[in-house]
């Protein structure tokens, strides 16, 4: 193993007694650098898979690193392998001990919610949220809205860049770890919102209940590796990489429920 030395130099000073000489003392400290077996290897998305049960991870459409710079390789591996997985994990282990869950999507799991179970909440709502995360997200994505989305918006926002402003401000604002949402009301219009923790708008007692057609995690896994502190500059950089063809087809879904 190659060592480097490093030299720290401390100077001993005296206060108390004026003849005290002042003498310099050199330390040397002998530090290992870090060995081949420690560095990090990232894998494949394909690569990872849930314990056994009713629910599996969402296949990513995308590698690890193609969401870079907005989304480091690093930090979604992390996200996708680690949060991602226990969550699911954790997920399958409650519905496969209770039988009135065994059947139920995930929507209506979410829906029919006790919201006193907590471990319950937690990890259904991390599960769904996470799975709507990352399919909100492409390559090469960004810009703007098109067609019956684009439209929608302006009607119920007034233009892209208010929406915009609206959403960026639910999460940054959102104190501590949450969400923050595009979502179609029970009326069809879209609203914007933001929840806690893993809580979604298709829980019970909502703020502004409805059905969730983008999300943006602003939990610090999501985004410390990358911009330590500054969830601003992540929300900015999250805009570069929306998936606005799935974000619009899922808008068209929620609206054909309602008609």
């Amino acid at each position: 193993m190659k060592k480097i030395f490093l030299v720290v130099v401390s100077l001993s000073l005296c206060f108390t007694l004026p003849s005290c000489n002042r003498k310099k003392l050199t330390e040397v400290v002998e530090v290992p650098l870090p060995s081949a077996e420690e560095k990090i290897t990232i894998g494949q998305p394909d690569d990872v898979n849930a314990e056994d049960g009713p629910f599996d991870l969402i296949k990513l459409p995308y590698k690890y690193n193609e969401l870079a710079p907005s989304i480091s390789i690093l930090a979604m591996e992390m996200h996708y392998s680690k949060h991602y997985l226990t969550y699911t994990n954790n997920l399958n282990k409650l519905v496969t001990a209770d039988a009135t869950l065994t059947d139920l999507a995930i929507e209506d799991i979410l829906k029919k919610l006790d919201l006193n179970n907590a471990d319950l909440r937690n990890n259904a709502g991390g599960f769904y949220n996470h799975g709507l995360f990352f399919e909100s997200m492409a390559p090469k994505a960004g810009g703007q809205p098109k067609d019956t989305l684009a439209a929608a918006i302006t009607k119920d926002f007034g233009d892209f860049e208010n929406f915009k402003t609206l959403f960026s401000d639910a999460a940054e604002k959102q104190f501590g770890s949450g969400w923050a949402w595009l979502v179609v009301d029970k009326t069809g219009k879209l609203q914007v919102t933001s929840t806690p923790n893993q809580d979604n708008p298709l829980m019970p007692k909502q703020t502004v209940p409805g059905t969730p057609i983008l999300c943006l995690d602003v939990w610090e896994h999501a985004y410390y590796l990358d911009y330590q502190y500054k969830r601003k500059r992540y929300i900015e950089a999250f805009f570069k990489v929306i998936n606005w063809k799935k974000v619009g087809e899922r808008y068209e879904e929620a609206i054909a429920k309602k008609s």
